[in-house]
């Protein structure tokens, strides 16, 4: 390391790994020696392969860029050590890293994790924190050891979750926070002015990858615990509500609104999770466990969103009901 200058390898893959690139490329006390990402993919209907969001921002910054598909191969390891970074900075990268490879900078690796760490440790911390209702979220910068996001903290950015965020808000918001985040504490670090802490053992939560039962939306539970989900899933995957023989995206719900069928019209009626009913022209409302919530923009199989009402004028039969999903 010069007087002035640190030696990064820099290893990512998505779009939340773009601001920490270009915050290090963009600082003259630092030298990126190269940059890591995953392997071209085949994306879209045609299976055409496509760089990496990383891959195409090190390119433009004119920084060496290496796919390794295994990042323990042997000899991807002597390549890197023989990049003499002094720090390895990782921000969703996409693979484990062996031991040998957070061994060969100086400093080590930090890693910048989208989660209040010990909370939300692993591979979706942004969308577990909205499905848990989580009033706050952040970004910590923690020093990489073998156990899942179990390392040494550096520095933690807090991250208030309105009523209005989804996880394509909270993504660029805590994206671009992770890169403020290291760059106030990389410098202190490698000049011996701050210490990692260890994190706390109380507290601690595993964020589990989405997976395909989290899509299906479960009219029984709350309005906020539905509208929750629905906002944790979007812009992807996306949340799902069954109709008698097709699934229908729902991108967001309104129950904001005093205004609704508790009305004297659905007086009688039986009413349970699912229930659906509406005027004519008008969006329709669906129940909840604790009450009506109105659906606003929506996705037929096969089709691009669109208004509910719209969604709801096209329809030759209108259901009655929504089903429930039964794993």
């Amino acid at each position: 390391m010069t007087q002035m200058q640190v030696r990064v390898l820099f290893m990512g893959t998505p779009d939340f790994a773009l601001p920490v690139l270009a915050a290090l490329a963009e600082d003259v006390r630092v030298h990126v020696v190269g940059v890591v990402t995953q392997p071209d993919r085949p994306v879209g209907r045609k299976r055409e392969l496509a760089a990496s969001p990383v891959k195409r921002a090190a390119q433009a910054y004119g920084i060496a860029v290496m796919q390794p598909e295994r990042i323990r191969n042997p000899e991807t390891l002597a390549v890197l050590s023989n990049l003499q970074p002094d720090v390895m900075v990782t921000a969703a990268y996409g693979q484990l890293l062996p031991q040998r490879l957070l061994d060969i900078p100086k400093y080590g690796c930090l890693n910048i994790h989208a989660s209040l760490l010990p909370r939300w440790r692993g591979a979706a911390p942004i969308q577990r924190a909205l499905l848990a209702e989580d009033e706050r979220t952040g970004v910590t910068v923690m020093k990489t050891v073998k156990a899942l996001d179990a390392g040494p903290v550096l520095g933690v950015h807090e991250v208030p979750i309105t009523n209005v965020d989804d996880a394509g808000t909270l993504h660029d918001t805590l994206a671009q926070s992770g890169a403020q985040l290291l760059m106030k504490v990389l410098f202190p670090y490698v000049r011996g002015e701050i210490q990692p802490q260890p994190q706390g053992q109380e507290g601690v939560t595993y964020a589990d990858k989405i997976e395909r039962v989290d899509e299906f939306v479960d009219w029984s539970k709350t309005r906020q615990k539905v509208d929750r989900q629905i906002r944790a899933l979007r812009p992807w995957p996306g949340s799902v509500a069954l109709l008698s023989t097709t699934q229908l995206k729902v991108w967001r719900v309104d129950y904001s609104s005093i205004i609704g069928p508790s009305i004297p019209l659905v007086q009688g009626l039986f009413v349970e999770p699912g229930q659906i009913w509406a005027i004519q022209g008008e969006r329709p409302w669906v129940r909840c466990g604790d009450g009506w919530m109105q659906l606003v923009t929506v996705q037929p199989e096969g089709r691009k969103a669109m208004d509910a009402a719209d969604w709801w004028r096209g329809l030759r039969n209108q259901p009655t009901r929504f089903e429930r999903w039964v794993p």
